[in-house]
């Protein structure tokens, strides 16, 4: 019989469960910081959070040699979880994963990026020097924007945290302050005025 209650779980986690955490993780295998997951490419939205569930919660299972595809038996299926190679999925026009039809694919196959990156490099090698120089510029303008946008992000949080409006107030003296110090002026200057009186009259009582 089917429970009738909606909505969150009665218990909610406090932080998201992490798989092997009590193991040291060796950086050098893949998935690690010195060999990261590579990018998901020729699958549709839903299998691209599939896999990216996977390799969230340690149920991702990397290739260790090129697996075989079910419509050309080719072993040349480089991803994992893929069933079609990306040649067949391209000419089928359907998603590598669930072999389904996709209106958007997602990502580009890694021979398209290198033959990009390789003309692009000859285009500037033949290029003359002054538009090599322009081409450069405007590339590392690109990286150079997406540097200040995270930099910004950072100072953003960084101001929320200690905004310049407290600093600045921190930073001003306060009006108690100030009327304290305005007392004790006052008071010395009392006491000063005292001292000169006594020593006038010291002085009248000596010449009499």
């Amino acid at each position: 019989m089917m429970s009738g209650r909606r909505g969150p779980p009665k218990h909610q986690n406090t932080f998201a469960w992490q798989p092997n955490a009590g193991h040291k993780k060796n950086e050098t295998e893949v998935g690690g910081k010195l060999r990261p997951y590579s990018e998901i490419t020729g699958v549709c939205a839903r299998c691209k959070e599939q896999i990216e569930w996977k390799r969230r919660y340690g149920k991702y299972k990397p290739l260790i040699e090129p697996a075989k595809c079910q419509r050309c038996s080719k072993r040349a299926v480089r991803q994992a979880h893929h069933k079609l190679c990306t040649a067949c999925a391209k000419e089928q026009n359907v998603c590598a994963k669930c072999c389904s039809g996709a209106d958007k694919i997602i990502g580009r196959d890694c021979s398209e990026v290198e033959a990009e990156q390789k003309l692009l490099e000859v285009a500037i090698k033949n290029a003359r020097e002054r538009d090599r120089r322009t081409l450069l510029r405007a590339m590392n303008k690109g990286k150079s924007h997406g540097s200040a946008k995270n930099s910004t992000k950072k100072e953003e949080k960084v101001g929320e945290i200690n905004p310049a409006t407290s600093i600045k107030k921190c930073n001003e003296p306060s009006r108690d302050d100030g009327e304290e110090d305005e007392d004790e002026d006052g008071d010395n200057d009392n006491e000063d005025d005292g001292e000169r009186e006594d020593d006038d009259e010291k002085e009248n009582e000596d010449e009499k």
